[in-house]
């Protein structure tokens, strides 16, 4: 009995403007186009979503007091090396990394999660280098 194996050779690229859209809308839906949960011949174990350039990274909105309230955490390695940072200085040091860390959590854990990983690309402003690939633009509803 012969089994049905979804094609693998479609990557599509899209870009999404992260200006004024909610972070955890943004992110759950880079997070199902870049595993793939849009196709028809979606397949959990295999990796076939779409590479996702966001724009405007620094311009993402958060509701509620999450400016404030929202402390991203990470541990250096050394006694007392905790160090703590809200989603305001984020945002002002380093914003992709505000989207990649919402992104990243919804995407599997392991091996094929992080192979995930190198199909989001965020950038703060307007511009990117990925013109060659002719990216699609993803309307954030």
């Amino acid at each position: 009995m012969k089994t049905f194996v979804p094609k693998n050779d479609e990557q599509n690229w899209v870009v999404v403007d992260a200006a004024g859209v909610p972070l955890g809308r943004l992110a759950t839906l880079i997070a199902s186009r870049i595993r793939g949960k849009h196709r028809p011949d979606f397949t959990p174990n295999m990796i076939q979503g779409d590479f996702v350039v966001v724009l405007n990274a620094a311009q993402v909105a958060l509701t509620g007091n999450k400016l404030d309230g929202k402390v991203y955490t990470r541990y250096t390695g050394y006694q007392g090396g905790l160090k703590t940072e809200t989603a305001r200085q984020a945002l002002a040091k380093h914003p992709e990394r505000v989207i990649e860390h919402a992104v990243f959590g919804m995407l599997p854990k392991g091996r094929q999660g992080r192979a995930m990983h190198t199909r989001l690309k965020v950038y703060a402003g307007e511009t990117h280098p990925h013109a060659a690939q002719k990216p699609q633009k993803l309307e954030v509803k």
